[in-house]
Protein backbone atom coordinates (compact mmCIF):
# COMPACT_ATOMS: atom_id res chain seq x y z
CA UNK A 1 0.00 0.00 0.00
CA UNK A 2 1.59 3.24 -1.16
CA UNK A 3 1.04 6.29 0.98
CA UNK A 4 0.51 9.56 -0.88
CA UNK A 5 2.24 12.58 0.58
CA UNK A 6 0.22 15.77 0.15
CA UNK A 7 2.85 18.49 0.45
CA UNK A 8 3.61 21.56 -1.65
CA UNK A 9 6.11 24.36 -1.14
CA UNK A 10 6.73 27.96 -2.11
CA UNK A 11 9.71 30.22 -1.54
CA UNK A 12 10.44 33.91 -1.45
CA UNK A 13 14.02 35.11 -1.84
CA UNK A 14 15.73 38.43 -1.23
CA UNK A 15 13.22 40.16 1.05
CA UNK A 16 14.88 43.33 2.31
CA UNK A 17 14.43 42.59 5.98
CA UNK A 18 16.73 40.86 8.41
CA UNK A 19 16.03 37.22 9.24
CA UNK A 20 15.69 38.10 12.91
CA UNK A 21 12.78 40.47 12.24
CA UNK A 22 11.27 37.98 9.81
CA UNK A 23 11.29 35.18 12.39
CA UNK A 24 9.24 37.31 14.81
CA UNK A 25 6.29 37.23 12.41
CA UNK A 26 6.93 33.71 11.10
CA UNK A 27 6.73 32.26 14.62
CA UNK A 28 3.15 33.54 14.85
CA UNK A 29 1.95 31.39 11.93
CA UNK A 30 4.08 28.26 12.29
CA UNK A 31 1.98 25.02 12.50
CA UNK A 32 -1.28 26.94 12.03
CA UNK A 33 -4.20 26.30 9.72
CA UNK A 34 -3.80 28.24 6.45
CA UNK A 35 -6.96 30.32 7.01
CA UNK A 36 -5.93 31.16 10.58
CA UNK A 37 -2.45 32.16 9.37
CA UNK A 38 -3.90 34.52 6.77
CA UNK A 39 -6.07 36.16 9.45
CA UNK A 40 -3.07 36.59 11.74
CA UNK A 41 -1.05 38.23 8.96
CA UNK A 42 -3.94 40.53 8.08
CA UNK A 43 -4.08 41.89 11.63
CA UNK A 44 -0.31 42.06 12.15
CA UNK A 45 -0.05 44.76 9.50
CA UNK A 46 2.13 46.86 11.79
CA UNK A 47 5.01 44.71 10.62
CA UNK A 48 5.90 45.40 6.97
CA UNK A 49 6.95 41.78 6.51
CA UNK A 50 3.41 40.47 6.99
CA UNK A 51 2.47 41.82 3.53
CA UNK A 52 5.15 39.69 1.85
CA UNK A 53 4.29 36.59 3.89
CA UNK A 54 0.63 36.96 2.99
CA UNK A 55 1.51 37.03 -0.71
CA UNK A 56 3.68 33.95 -0.16
CA UNK A 57 0.75 32.07 1.42
CA UNK A 58 -1.51 32.95 -1.51
CA UNK A 59 1.17 31.61 -3.85
CA UNK A 60 1.31 28.46 -1.74
CA UNK A 61 -2.47 28.00 -2.05
CA UNK A 62 -2.21 28.48 -5.80
CA UNK A 63 0.50 25.79 -5.95
CA UNK A 64 -1.75 23.47 -3.95
CA UNK A 65 -4.69 23.97 -6.33
CA UNK A 66 -2.44 23.38 -9.36
CA UNK A 67 -0.95 20.22 -7.91
CA UNK A 68 -4.03 18.51 -6.45
CA UNK A 69 -7.00 20.16 -8.24
CA UNK A 70 -8.76 20.74 -4.94
CA UNK A 71 -10.62 23.88 -3.96
CA UNK A 72 -11.23 22.60 -0.41
CA UNK A 73 -8.62 24.27 1.78
CA UNK A 74 -10.17 23.69 5.19
CA UNK A 75 -7.72 21.06 6.47
CA UNK A 76 -4.48 22.54 5.15
CA UNK A 77 -1.84 23.71 7.58
CA UNK A 78 1.66 25.13 7.45
CA UNK A 79 3.84 22.13 8.14
CA UNK A 80 7.19 23.86 8.10
CA UNK A 81 8.43 27.38 7.50
CA UNK A 82 12.13 28.19 7.26
CA UNK A 83 13.78 31.61 7.32
CA UNK A 84 17.41 31.82 6.18
CA UNK A 85 19.76 34.71 5.61
CA UNK A 86 20.04 35.94 2.04
CA UNK A 87 22.55 38.30 0.47
CA UNK A 88 23.96 41.14 2.55
CA UNK A 89 24.53 44.56 1.00
CA UNK A 90 27.58 46.25 2.50
CA UNK A 91 27.60 50.04 2.70
CA UNK A 92 29.94 52.58 4.31
CA UNK A 93 28.76 55.38 6.55
CA UNK A 94 31.06 58.34 7.04
CA UNK A 95 32.10 59.05 10.63
CA UNK A 96 34.44 61.74 12.03
CA UNK A 97 38.16 61.95 11.26
CA UNK A 98 37.76 60.61 7.73
CA UNK A 99 36.80 57.09 8.73
CA UNK A 100 33.96 54.90 7.58
CA UNK A 101 31.88 52.38 9.50
CA UNK A 102 30.37 49.44 7.69
CA UNK A 103 26.58 49.05 7.54
CA UNK A 104 25.19 45.64 6.69
CA UNK A 105 21.78 45.65 5.01
CA UNK A 106 20.55 42.09 5.42
CA UNK A 107 17.98 40.18 3.40
CA UNK A 108 16.03 36.96 3.99
CA UNK A 109 14.97 33.84 2.14
CA UNK A 110 11.73 32.09 3.23
CA UNK A 111 10.53 28.57 2.35
CA UNK A 112 7.06 27.35 3.34
CA UNK A 113 5.66 23.82 3.18
CA UNK A 114 1.90 23.19 3.16
CA UNK A 115 0.37 19.83 4.07
CA UNK A 116 -3.08 18.35 4.39
CA UNK A 117 -4.08 17.17 7.85
CA UNK A 118 -4.68 13.46 8.08
CA UNK A 119 -8.21 12.54 9.02
CA UNK A 120 -8.45 10.12 11.94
Amino acid sequence: MKQQINTVSASLNGIRSSPRKMRLVVDLIRNKNIQKALEILTYSSKKRISFYLKKLLFSLLSNWKKEYDESNVTNLYIKKIIVNQGKTLKRLRPVPQGRGHRIRKRSSNVVVFLEKKKEI
